[in-house]
C-alpha cells in the first residue's frame, strides 16, 4: 500500500525551528510520507556554501520544491511565530492552487492582525491543528492520491 506523502511548508533557519519540524514530520510518521525540506531538500545557505552560484542555487531549490509541492498528496503549513514565514506562505499558495489538501499546525496564540491570522492563508486551509494527536489523527486520515 502507498501512503499519502505530506509536505511540510514551515520555517528552517534555526535549530529551534528544524528541531520542531523533525518532531512534527514524526509525529507524521508510519501513517505518510513525509517531504521536509529541510531534510529532503535543497538549502540555499548550504548550496552557496559549497560555491554553487547563488542565481543557480535559487533555482534548484525553487524547481525542487514545485516539484516536490506537485508530487504530494497534502501540505501541512507551521503558523506559529507572530508573523507567518514567507517561503511556506508561498508554498501554501501552490499547494493550494494544485488542489492538495492543505491544513495547518498553530500551537502559538501570536499573530500578526487583530482579527486573527492572514486571511488569504486561513482560507486556503481547511482545519487549523494544534497539537501533535491531531497532526496523528489526521495523518491517519489521509489516503494516496
Amino acid at each position: 500500500m502507498v501512503n499519502c506523502r505530506v509536505y511540510i511548508a514551515a520555517p528552517l533557519f534555526n535549530n529551534a525551528e528544524r528541531a520542531f519540524n523533525e518532531a512534527l514530520a514524526n509525529a507524521l510518521r508510519p501513517r505518510v510520507d513525509v517531504y521536509l525540506p529541510q531534510m529532503d531538500g535543497i538549502l540555499l545557505q548550504e548550496a552557496i556554501a559549497n560555491g554553487e552560484n547563488p542565481e543557480i542555487a535559487s533555482e534548484r531549490v525553487f524547481q525542487e520544491d514545485i516539484r516536490a509541492l506537485r508530487e504530494c498528496g497534502a501540505l501541512l503549513i507551521v503558523l506559529n511565530g507572530r508573523t507567518i514565514d514567507e517561503g511556506a506562505a508561498f508554498e501554501l499558495g501552490v499547494a493550494w492552487s494544485l488542489g492538495k489538501q492543505c491544513v495547518a499546525y498553530k500551537d502559538d496564540p501570536r499573530q500578526l492582525l487583530s482579527v486573527g491570522d492572514n486571511p488569504m492563508i486561513m482560507r486556503a486551509v481547511t482545519r487549523v491543528l494544534c497539537n501533535f494527536d491531531d497532526v496523528q489523527a489526521w495523518a491517519a486520515s489521509l489516503r494516496a492520491p
